[in-house]
């Protein structure tokens, strides 16, 4: 049974056996198949999208993210579904490449990790956060789950639910309801008003010694906790590392006995933590995030060079094959060649309004494009998937609004 449908100028889309999860409004991806190329594509359901003004501007900050994006380790919007009337507009369709697995799934699994293996992964992260970060955007997520994988090792960052743009003036604050515990940068924990992309090297800092180990390098049961972690192995922090945070958790640090660095631990964490993994790794896991290496440099550390020649040698699509031989692009970690403009959210004042400019994006994006594709709300399958998930009407009307 389909459950998607065609209109007078849309086609049909097949549906595929999955499972389901959804809460509230958390995201739900599932497999399909796109009948106008007979690809298997992933369809990601946003649902609820228009309960509150915070959270429908963050999915038209994401949807706009999606299109803008053009690196092949970040996650990209193939297409959208055409959205119902503006009345009946209460959840987003986006269509993306089909990944198999993710770098979670990867770790816990019993599938052995060789240097080469870590080594390209991490490359294609850093790779794909030099991209971001030069488009001025702040992944804010960074963690295995959201790192999707193939089986051919290539990797592509994903879920931009918490991106945003980073804020250059430092009196603005910003929200420390950000990133998951275990891969939160100390600044955050310390209670920062303002941060910068270093948030997004630590969480990398954090992945590359949890695919060295096998296992999260810190797992805390709390905030409080997951601090203590990280003073014992980077020692007590100088005055200057905590410029930013704010007077209890200063206070917390400061009353606490001093800490020793143990940094010589890391070495234990696997045969694969040679000295360079260590140095690269050391380099990504300093709590001072102003003197965080960066994504671009950490690409520039000779532990990469084998991950970036692997790549490049039979895995990327901006280099090809002849028969005299493989032709490499002239730059093999490009940036994004213009910064993602979010000047546009300063005139967002209600949920309608959001509703008509994604309405609006939604409709101006497939202009030109090939025949749209929408949801068949008449199909079994659709009633079944709306049984499966945990539905709540979000529907706005123009005068509820005012």
């Amino acid at each position: 049974m389909e459950l998607f449908g065609k209109t007078h100028h849309s086609t049909v889309y097949q549906k595929q056996n999955e499972t389901y999860k959804e809460k509230n409004t958390a995201p739900i991806v599932k497999s399909v198949t796109d009948p106008r190329d007979g690809k298997r594509v992933a369809l990601k359901k946003m649902p609820n999208v228009f309960q509150n003004l915070v959270s429908c501007k963050r999915v038209f900050r994401e949807l706009k993210m999606l299109c803008f994006f053009k690196h092949d380790n970040v996650l990209s919007a193939l297409d959208i579904l055409q959205p119902p009337q503006i009345d009946c507009f209460e959840e987003i369709y986006v269509i993306t490449e089909l990944m198999q697995t993710d770098l979670h799934k990867v770790i816990v699994s019993p599938q052995p990790l060789s240097a080469d293996h870590i080594k390209v992964f991490l490359y294609q992260i850093l790779r794909g956060l030099k991209y971001l970060h030069s488009a001025g955007i702040l992944h804010r997520d960074i963690k295995p789950g959201n790192l999707l994988v193939n089986s051919n090792c290539v990797l592509k960052i994903c879920d931009f639910g918490l991106a945003r743009v980073e804020e250059l003036d430092e009196s603005q604050h910003m929200t420390q309801e950000v990133v998951t515990q275990y891969y939160r940068a100390p600044e955050i924990l310390m209670g920062s008003r303002h941060y910068q992309n270093a948030i997004d090297i630590w969480s990398v800092g954090c992945i590359f010694a949890e695919l060295l180990g096998r296992r999260i390098l810190f797992q805390a049961q709390s905030p409080i906790q997951q601090l203590d972690l990280i003073t014992d192995l980077l020692g007590t922090p100088p005055l200057t590392a905590m410029r930013s945070a704010c007077e209890g958790a200063r206070a917390h640090i400061l009353r606490g006995p001093h800490k020793p660095p143990s940094l010589s631990v890391l070495y234990m964490l696997s045969g694969e933590a040679t000295h360079e993994a260590v140095h690269l790794l050391c380099r990504m896991l300093l709590f001072d995030p102003m003197k965080r290496i960066s994504a671009k440099d950490a690409l520039a550390h000779p532990y990469l060079e084998e991950g970036r020649l692997r790549y490049h040698t039979c895995m990327c699509h901006c280099c090809y094959s002849v028969s005299s031989g493989r032709v490499y692009t002239a730059d093999f970690e490009p940036t994004a060649g213009d910064r993602f403009d979010d000047s546009y959210e300063k005139s967002l004042t209600s949920v309608w309004q959001v509703k008509e400019l994604v309405h609006r994006f939604i409709t101006d994006q497939q202009q030109g494009k090939r025949p749209p594709l929408c949801i068949n709300p008449h199909s079994a399958a659709f009633k079944t998937f709306i049984r499966s998930t945990a539905w709540h009407s979000s529907k706005v009307s123009k005068k509820e609004e005012r």
